[in-house]
Order: structure tokens, then C-alpha cells, then sequence
């Protein structure tokens, strides 16, 4: 089966020459198999398209994708949204008492499937010009899991919740104090209940529009659960969270699962291995198509993931594998200091940050953990020059590459006139092209507008911004916010890749486990009372520091046997009591 998707994000039509109309073998022999719609943009006859790529190959954007799938799934497929649009084949089945996690890449499906489980949305089954009724989407699906769960949502008897997953966009739908829009919801919890549980008490008469995005993130939790329904979907519950907090977030979907069906979509592998118990994995292209697989027990389903192999379908999606050090991260460095701090003291009123003094050695990436609001932006700024100390010094004279927490779009131009002017040799060379353009996919970004990009594009462009810099040390704010799981494993492998090949040094602030693993040498770690004083230290041995971290957080950690990622282990498992005995909570 041969399927044509054009990627209408993607199309330039107006500055391009139709080259894919031009260059057409069947178009130059007088057949129609493509043609142009009302907005100039080409569509693909599917029967007709021989499949031969070269209007694949000709377009310089990008947009048009030919892809070849099994024959068996031309009888799987769930909606379309149009001609030469995107496609989703099969579903997965929310089931009582378990949470049901849904991993994959962004614009593969996902969202749209949970709109259609949640009777938001009704399956086409493919057929866009002349959609089928509930009753005939019912008959499609006869003797199947699908059938019985359908049944009951359109027939009313299951009551959804349903938490977004652009938590940012709340402010923009409603004002007011928090409480206000808590107090509506009668359910589950209330109001005073819920504000416990998801530390939301001080943030009550706070109004919508002036909360940071983790604050923003706790209150659509809170919301979510303070409904009573049959099933929960979670899109993307531990965005803007630090690790205190994605724990206590898997924690409340946990015990929700006891009695509901719950669906959790996560990109942070961890939390989603600690809090789901089978996972369907969603493979596809972006924009083009997405097919759910089978649930499979999260451990399997994370390294089928991780490996980018089905093999009872016997499908690649993954041209290779993700893997993890199978061996401790460097720690006997023998090169000179490349900076050092000393006492770094700084005062806001409201908020003091101490940093014991430390230093970074030259080839050294240096990962960075904490709460939020403990001070490690604070400390990356003093480290960028962009913020003084009130007290101690930082005894360096390097050149510094920083890429901020919060990033904006506010560049009048495309991706390609920004990265050209910061530096035109460095992003036209083959090295650069091959070791970052290519891995963050940010060839496909450059005709785009900055101000047009999504927050997912916008980060990588900001990483590639960073590393495109000549610098001594580069320093990462939260470089994996906004990321899909794989653009997350593509970014960390990323930046490691350059810190050795450049043997520059490297500092990353992050929340995700996976990421900081793969990229860090050592570890900063963070501390204090959030929002009032913090305190760094380090850098330590990664062991010693997260060690000290994970002690804070009260969980373990273990490698796969196969995939040697780090997982969680189960609170109060034989190894997880084992480990926090022998005061080992990261793995040996």
C-alpha cells in the first residue's frame, strides 16, 4: 500500500517552481497525477503515484512524503483528515485499573486519538468526503475492544476528563484568581482538597495569567482530577515540573488508576516507565501517518521504543538504535580547571541563591539538578555574564555560548537568514550540517519563519543557535522543554557528540533523567527552600551527585539489563529497599 502526504506546514508553493509537478514522470506523459488545488498547493493522485520519489527528491522543502505500509493496514485505518493528509491507523483501549501510556513522536496521532476515545471526535475510517455515522463506525469495529469502549462513550456512559497538553494556552482562555476556576469543578475533590494535594494553597488568589508554566501545569492537574469521570487522559502531565514534582504527579495518576481508566501521554521516559503499566507505542512520520501497536508491558515497550524495532511486524522506525552508557560516565580528569566560582552569593529580596565553590574542567559536561526555583537559572546567568554576583567571584576568562530557559521567536526572518547571519561557514560546512543540522532536524526548519515556529522548533533551533557559537563552555537552560522523547534522546546525543569532538566543555540544567544520563560527566546539584533560598553544589562524581539528588527525591534507580537506560525502581521493591540501604539510590 502507497500512501502520499503533503505537509502543508511545510509547502512554500510560492517560492518554489512546481518542481514536483515539473519533474512528475506521469505528468510528462500527459497523466494528472498531480494537479493543484484551490490555495496552489499540489495534490497527489495515490492511484496513479507509481511511487518512483522524484517529487520527494525535487522538493526543496521537504513537504511531500511517498511512503510504502503493509498491506494489512489498509483495513486499520481510524480517520483522515483529508486528501493528502495525515492518517492514523488503529487505536488503543483504556482499561480499568491500569494506566495505559501512549509513546511516540510528536504529529504522529496521539492527540488525535485520545479526541477520539474521548467521543470528541468520530472516526472516519478514512472516508472524509462522506464520514460514516456512529452505528457504521460501531459495525466497523464488531468483536473488538474498540467496539465494546466506543459503545459505551457514545451511548453516554462514560464520562471523560481530559488535561490538555498546551497547559500555556490556559491563560488565554480565562482570568481571574486560580480559585475561581477550581471552584466551578464539583467531583472528586474539593476545592480545599485538591490546593493540598497539588500544592496549589498559596496560588489560589493568584490570577491565571501571571503563573509560571509549572504552576500552570499543577492547576490543569488539579482540574483534571477533581472530576469524577470513568477515564482520564493526561496529555503531558510533567511538562514545566522538576523531578520533586513529576514524582508526585505519577504518584496522584497512580493511585487514580486504581478505580478508573487512565491514559497518560509522556515524553519522559522515566516518569512514564515508574507510572504506567502497559504502554502502545506509535510509530509513523510527522504530518504523514501514525500506527499504534499493540500494548506490550512498559519495560518492553520503552526498549522496542528505544530500539526502533517491531519484531512481530517485522518494521525498522528507527534508523538506529538509542543506546545509553553501559559503563560509569568519566570521572578521573586529569585536564586543567577551565573555570572555577567561589562563595557565589546573589540577593533578590524575596529569593537568596548560595553556590559552594567549585570548578569545571575543560572537556567536562557538567549536568545541573534541583527543584524549581532553587536558583540554577541564577547561576547559569552568572556563569553567562548576564546577571553579577553580590558575593564571591568567578575566576575565569573564557568565551561563553548560552541558550536561556525561555526562548522566543522575536527574529524578523527565517531560520535560515538567522542561522546564516550568526555564522554562514560554520552552518554551510559538511561537519556542522552532518552533526547538528541533520540530528535536530533542523534542515527541514530553515524556509520557516522564527516567528511561526512551534515551541518544539523553536528549541531546536535555539540548541543549534548555541553550539553554532565558537565558545569555551555552553551552557543549556532546560534544552529538552518542549521535546518530543525522541527529538529529546536526538538532542542529548547531540550535544554530548560535540562537547567530545570539539573537547569543549558543556553545562546542561534539565529535569529529564534520560537526558541529563546521556549527556553529563558530573552533576550540580540544587537545594534549599524554593522560592525563598537556594543552594548549589558540586560539581560532584555523577554517582556522588546523584546520589545526593535522588536521596532528596526518595527514589532508586537501576540500568536495563538490555537497554542499560536508567528506570525507577517500584517504591518499596526488593531493590529499591536493597539500594537506599546501601545508600546507593543511582545505579551501581
Amino acid at each position: 500500500m502507497r500512501i502520499a502526504a503533503v505537509l502543508q506546514d511545510r509547502c512554500q508553493n510560492r517560492k518554489c517552481n512546481k518542481e514536483c509537478y515539473k519533474f512528475c514522470p506521469l505528468v510528462r506523459t500527459g497523466v494528472e497525477c498531480i494537479v493543484f488545488g484551490e490555495r496552489g498547493k499540489p495534490i497527489i493522485s495515490e492511484a496513479l503515484c507509481q511511487g518512483c520519489g522524484i517529487c520527494v527528491n525535487k522538493c526543496q522543502f521537504d513537504a511531500i512524503k511517498i511512503i510504502g505500509l503493509a498491506d494489512e493496514l489498509k483495513t486499520e485505518m481510524v480517520h483522515q483528515y483529508g486528501e493528502n493528509t495525515f492518517r492514523l491507523y488503529r487505536l488503543p483501549v483504556p482499561k480499568k485499573g491500569m494506566v495505559t501510556g501512549i509513546l511516540g513522536p510528536n504529529g504522529i496521532g496521539k492527540s488525535t486519538a485520545i479526541k477520539i476515545l474521548s467521543g470528541d471526535l468520530v472516526p472516519n475510517l478514512g472516508n472524509y468526503e462522506n464520514p460514516p455515522s456512529k452505528e457504521e463506525v460501531l459495525q466497523h469495529y464488531d468483536g473488538t475492544e474498540v467496539k465494546s469502549y466506543l459503545t459505551d462513550v457514545y451511548a453516554g456512559k462514560v464520562r471523560t476528563a481530559i488535561k490538555p497538553q498546551y497547559v500555556d494556552l490556559i491563560p488565554k482562555a480565562a482570568s481571574g484568581p486560580v480559585k475561581d476556576l477550581l471552584s466551578g469543578i464539583k467531583g472528586r475533590l474539593t476545592l480545599e482538597e485538591a490546593a493540598v494535594i497539588f500544592e496549589l494553597t498559596e496560588l489560589l488568589d493568584r490570577d491565571i495569567k501571571k503563573l509560571s508554566g509549572g504552576e500552570l501545569q499543577r492547576v490543569a492537574m488539579a482540574a483534571t482530577v477533581m472530576k469524577d469521570a470513568d477515564v482520564y487522559f493526561f496529555d503531558e502531565p510533567t511538562s514545566y515540573l522538576d523531578i520533586y514534582q513529576r514524582i508526585r504527579m505519577a504518584r496522584i495518576i497512580k493511585e487514580l488508576s486504581a478505580d478508573k481508566q487512565v491514559v497518560v501521554i509522556e515524553h519522559d521516559l522515566a516518569i512514564l516507565d515508574f507510572l504506567a503499566d502497559i504502554v502502545s507505542v506509535v510509530y509513523g512520520t510527522e504530518g504523514a501517518y501514525g500506527v499504534f501497536t499493540l500494548a506490550r508491558q512498559v519495560r518492553t515497550a520503552i526498549n522496542v521504543y528505544l530500539d526502533g524495532y517491531l519484531p512481530e511486524e517485522n518494521i525498522r522506525f528507527r534508523d538506529r538504535p538509542i543506546e545509553f552508557f553501559a559503563s560509569p560516565p568519566r570521572s578521573d580528569w586529569v585536564t586543567s580547571d577551565l573555570l572555577s566560582f567561589e562563595g557565589l552569593a546573589k540577593d533578590f529580596g524575596e529569593f537568596t541563591l548560595d553556590v559552594v565553590g567549585g570548578s569545571i574542567k575543560m572537556g567536562e559536561s557538567v549536568g545541573v539538578v534541583g527543584p524549581n526555583a532553587t536558583g540554577k537559572t541564577t547561576f547559569v546567568k552568572m556563569l553567562a555574564g548576564e546577571i553579577s554576583p553580590d558575593g564571591g567571584k568567578i575566576d575565569a576568562k573564557v568565551k561563553v555560548a548560552y541558550k536561556p530557559q525561555y526562548i522566543t521567536g522575536d527574529f524578523d526572518g527565517t531560520v535560515r537568514d538567522m542561522l546564516y547571519r550568526k555564522d554562514y561557514d560554520r552552518v554551510t560546512s559538511s561537519f556542522f550540517e552532518g552533526e547538528v543540522i541533520e540530528p535536530l532536524s533542523v534542515k527541514y526548519l530553515m524556509d520557516k519563519q522564527v516567528s511561526n515556529l512551534s515551541g518544539g522548533e523553536l528549541q531546536r533551533v535555539a540548541i543549534t543557535m548555541c553550539l553554532l557559537s565558537d565558545a569555551d563552555i555552553y551552557l543549556f537552560d532546560e534544552p529538552s522543554a518542549y521535546l518530543d522523547s525522541n527529538q529529546r534522546m536526538n538532542a542529548a546525543k547531540t550535544i554530548r557528540r560535540m562537547m567530545e569532538k570539539s573537547g569543549r566543555s558543556g553545562m546542561i540544567v534539565d529535569h529529564d533523567i534520560y537526558f541529563l544520563d546521556m549527556v553529563s560527566d558530573s552533576m550540580m546539584v540544587f537545594g534549599g527552600d524554593p522560592g525563598h533560598h537556594g543552594i548549589g553544589e558540586g560539581p560532584y562524581d555523577m554517582r556522588d551527585g546523584m546520589n545526593k539528588f535522588l536521596t532528596a527525591v526518595d527514589i532508586t534507580f537501576r540500568r536495563d539489563a538490555e537497554s542499560h537506560r536508567p528506570r525507577i525502581n517500584k517504591p518499596d521493591s526488593r531493590l529499591d529497599r536493597e539500594q537506599k540501604s546501601n545508600g546507593e539510590y543511582y545505579y551501581s
